[in-house]
């Protein structure tokens, strides 16, 4: 059996952590910033973990088990 492609999409998008976990980047933070507040924008440059519910699916899509 060959083995799993990793899918690049994802694998730009989406950090392992050592134990485990996936990390992403928060959403809304390209453009229309200036109705934003500045602690919004503040808290939106930290990564945040991935829902448990789409770690299956995204795990599989990097080539983890």
């Amino acid at each position: 059996m060959p083995k799993m492609k990793t899918h690049r999409g994802t694998a730009k998008r989406v950090r392992v952590t050592g134990s485990g976990k996936l990390m992403r980047a928060k959403a809304y933070r390209s453009h229309i910033l200036t109705k934003k507040t500045q602690k919004r924008k503040r808290n939106m440059r930290h990564e945040t973990v991935i829902a448990k519910s789409d770690e299956k699916v995204l795990k599989r899509s990097l080539g983890l088990r």
